[in-house]
């Protein structure tokens, strides 16, 4: 898990880090992405503690 933590967030941030001014994503969808992001963290999460019963 943790190296699974290291990995999302290394490629989270590298798109982050590396560009310079070209955008991908059309400005305001910062909340769309945001929700997408912890709606797959939560349903992973909720996966990882259901298995464990």
């Amino acid at each position: 898990m943790k190296t699974l933590f290291t990995a999302l967030t290394t490629l989270t941030a590298a798109p982050a880090l590396a560009h310079g001014s070209a955008h991908v994503h059309p400005h305001g969808s910062e909340a769309w992405l945001a929700l997408a992001l912890i709606s797959v963290m939560g349903t992973l999460a909720y996966l990882l503690h259901r298995s464990r019963k």
